[in-house]
């Protein structure tokens, strides 16, 4: 049962790393060179369709972890479940002070609607983004060699 919670962290956390780097390095780049108002549009919509289900996925992440590192305190590879559970941590307290006020700003404008500044204020959440992504690349990592 023990190795079943190991596995199926792993894919979860690593299924969303895969989520937000594609979010980071794929649709971002596509949604920035549409022209602008089709930008800004699907900008917004992706802010409303994963700002709905990202959260029950960090969270979930992060209680499986939680969970994992409870479980298994005396196994091989306890400190590094510890420490990715830390940086899961640390990547939901970065969503939720730099990333999502952005967000749940960036998800109810429209072309007549938005602020003059938007495009900066999506570059500010896009470069906080690509810090969070590097934090959950490494939980991600630490729970691979944790596994090993």
């Amino acid at each position: 049962m023990f190795n079943a919670l190991e596995v199926v962290t792993t894919v979860v956390v690593g299924v969303m790393v895969g989520v937000e780097f594609s979010v980071a390095f794929v649709m971002n780049r596509i949604l920035n060179a549409l022209p602008e108002d089709s930008s800004q549009l699907g900008h917004a919509h992706g802010g409303r369709m994963l700002g709905a289900v990202m959260p029950v996925w960090y969270i979930g992440s992060l209680v499986l972890v939680g969970i994992w590192a409870v479980a298994g305190w005396h196994h091989h590879g306890s400190g590094l479940v510890v420490t990715a559970g830390a940086l899961l941590v640390l990547s939901v307290v970065m969503s939720v002070l730099l990333l999502v006020p952005i967000n749940n700003r960036n998800k109810t404008w429209t072309p007549e609607s938005r602020p003059a500044d938007w495009k900066q204020q999506l570059n500010r959440w896009e470069r906080f983004h690509y810090v969070r992504v590097a934090v959950i690349i490494a939980a991600f990592a630490l729970l691979v060699v944790a596994l090993a």
